[in-house]
């Protein structure tokens, strides 16, 4: 086993969302330096970052930056209960000003509009489950509603001129459509109207003439493309398309330069674009990586690329590609654990064969140091969401390599219904909840104990959210796998679940797992609860008491029975805390105790 402690693979700072100053000069960027999710700022030539909120119990989730660098806005919750509210305060430093106070809302924000008078946000502050764009004057502070209500809203962007916004209905996780708005009289129009058929559109930035807009779509396709909506003509084409997934991308230089990463099997690959002359542009060499976010400055005078990236053996940080020097540049430092190199490791991708044949990918973590003839305890980790993704190759996780310093193998699956592999193999979650998603957690089961270096009555199951309701099925419909199992805020029962969510998520939650009065009978079918008297393994359960999303009700149910039959449980609540951790103490806590029980009941 490792001689490195668990604090020292968690000695990480947290880096949330970016966003560069208009210059270029600086980056305003959310970081947990302080222990607390807060708004830091740091010079693009490097340098230290300044904090410039000293929240305590509110985390900063995202900020946008005025196009004349005078002013802030940015989001924040408290305790982690995702009920955001709009702040503003002077981009050179000052003192936040909260612009909504609305406990019982969830806004998400906007921009700026160019001329800087007008912020743009979206919330259901309207209708609870109506989600609406709403508009503030910040000189007169007068809020005006833009869109009429009756469906779900989120604003996109502002024409470069000013007169005309992008928005976007959402529908579900796989169907929305995008609409302009006129801002002053408020007039919409669907520009992607597909009745009958679902598909996924976002609308991203606009070209400098304000005539037409890139947007992501995979309308018509297995996977997500980049096309160009002409406005005058009326048209769309797709421009740039790939046999994986495009994920993000950024326009600069007056339109001259397009940034676009492609989703390979989980590694981001970046590509640069010269509009002019239709080539490729050099890069510096780039790390393999998950990139999360990629932004130029808008009034940068130098070819500057900002880019947050996360690799196996380096947590999330936000990096500079300067392309006149053609260098990387590392703005956030991560990593504080002072650890070698050599210590961690990077997986293997395998390929497991379900039941019906379709082959689910994963990341195997094998421990160092494995001789021939040992055996290892592995922990199964499902992934969240369900629709996300698996991408941890190129991904740091401090729990993940903590686990394998002591000798535990992991397997992280993209069982069916995780993105970045086409939309036919997302939507076989669709509905169907507890069926043959668990089948797949069945055949990474057997996987793993058909490798002659895993030690098959030493497996364990792991994960949170969507992954904590695997886990919570795992351990009472397939009870006969697992030496102990760790849920961290997974749903117990689908009836009590579907209920329980943010108004405005009902109509999506019904088309995506079920509807809890009309579809009562199959999701009590589908619910971990209802077999619970099934559990033979040691469990834990880990919560936090103000999670909107999966709430403290679920897992005192699943707690309360397992009491009253007599079972091992562990139950571990956060009271400060919502749907994970936002809070660093929160964090370094919780995951310790959850290695330390996995290792208990898996090494002794």
């Amino acid at each position: 086993m490792s001689q490195y402690k668990f604090e020292q693979f968690a000695a990480t700072r947290r880096i949330g969302s970016f966003v560069p100053a208009p210059d270029g000069n600086s980056v305003y960027f959310t970081a947990d330096i302080s222990g607390q999710l807060n708004l830091w700022r740091v010079p693009t030539e490097g340098g230290w970052p300044e904090q410039l909120t000293l929240f305590t119990n509110e985390s900063v989730r995202q900020a946008t930056v005025s196009k004349d660098h005078s002013k802030i806005a940015f989001l924040a919750d408290v305790n982690g209960n995702e009920m955001y509210q709009i702040y503003l305060m002077d981009a050179q430093g000052g003192w936040p000003e909260q612009i909504t106070n609305r406990p019982d809302v969830q806004y998400s924000l906007g921009s700026f509009s160019p001329d800087g008078r007008y912020l743009a946000y979206s919330g259901n502050a309207t209708v609870a489950r109506d989600t609406d764009i709403y508009l503030r004057d910040l000189q007169t502070g007068e809020v005006r509603q833009i869109t009429e209500g009756g469906r779900l809203m989120d604003f996109a962007s502002f024409s470069p001129d000013g007169t005309h916004m992008l928005a976007v209905q959402i529908m579900g996780n796989t169907n929305q459509d995008m609409w302009l708005i006129d801002v002053a009289t408020g007039n919409a129009r669907n520009l992607t109207a597909h009745p009958g058929r679902e598909a996924m559109h976002y609308p991203y930035s606009w070209r400098k003439d304000g005539k037409a807009f890139y947007f992501f779509s995979n309308d018509g396709r297995e996977h997500l493309a980049i096309g160009l909506y002409d406005l005058e003509a009326d048209k769309q084409n797709y421009i740039i398309t790939s046999d994986w997934d495009l994920e993000d991308m950024a326009v600069g230089c007056g339109g001259k330069l397009i940034a676009y990463s492609i989703n390979e099997a989980g590694n981001s690959r970046l590509v640069l674009i010269d509009t002019e002359s239709g080539q490729e542009v050099a890069l510096p060499a780039m790390p393999k990586g998950v990139i999360s976010q990629m932004k130029f400055a808008g009034q940068d005078e130098q070819r500057r690329l900002f880019v947050s990236m996360n690799c196996y053996n380096q947590m999330n940080a936000v990096y500079v590609v300067d392309l006149d020097r053609t260098e990387l540049r590392l703005l956030t430092p991560s990593m504080l654990g002072n650890l070698p190199a050599e210590v961690f490791v990077a997986p293997e991708l395998v390929h497991i064969e379900a039941f019906d044949g379709l082959k689910i990918p994963a990341w195997l973590y094998r421990p160092q140091g494995v001789q021939p003839g040992e055996k290892v305890p592995a922990v199964l980790s499902i992934h969240g969401g369900p629709e996300t993704q698996e991408r941890t190759e190129y991904r740091y996780n401090g729990f993940y390599q903590y686990l394998l310093s002591q000798g535990v193998a992991v397997l992280a699956p993209n069982i069916r219904g995780s993105t970045g592999f086409g939309i036919s193999y997302q939507l076989k979650i669709h509905r169907d909840w507890g069926g043959d998603d668990m089948k797949d957690m069945e055949s990474c089961a057997k996987y793993l104990q058909s490798l002659e270096w895993v030690d098959a009555s030493k497996l364990a199951v792991w994960g949170g959210s969507y992954g904590g309701f695997a886990t919570l099925t795992c351990a009472t419909r397939l009870p006969d796998y697992w030496a102990c199992a760790c849920d961290f805020c997974g749903p117990a029962n689908l009836v009590t679940f579907g209920k329980s969510v943010p108004p405005h998520w009902k109509p999506m939650i019904k088309a995506w797992m079920g509807d809890p009065d009309e579809d009562r009978e199959f999701l009590m079918e589908r619910s971990p609860i209802t077999y619970v008297d099934n559990i033979k393994c040691p469990m834990m359960v880990v919560q936090g008491a103000t999670d909107p999303r999966v709430v403290k009700a679920e897992s005192d149910m699943m707690v309360e029975r397992l009491r009253e039959l007599g079972r091992q449980v562990e139950y571990l609540v956060f009271e400060d805390e919502g749907h994970g951790f936002t809070k660093r103490t929160n964090q370094l806590k919780g995951y310790k105790l959850m290695s330390d029980f996995l290792l208990k009941h898996l090494k002794g």
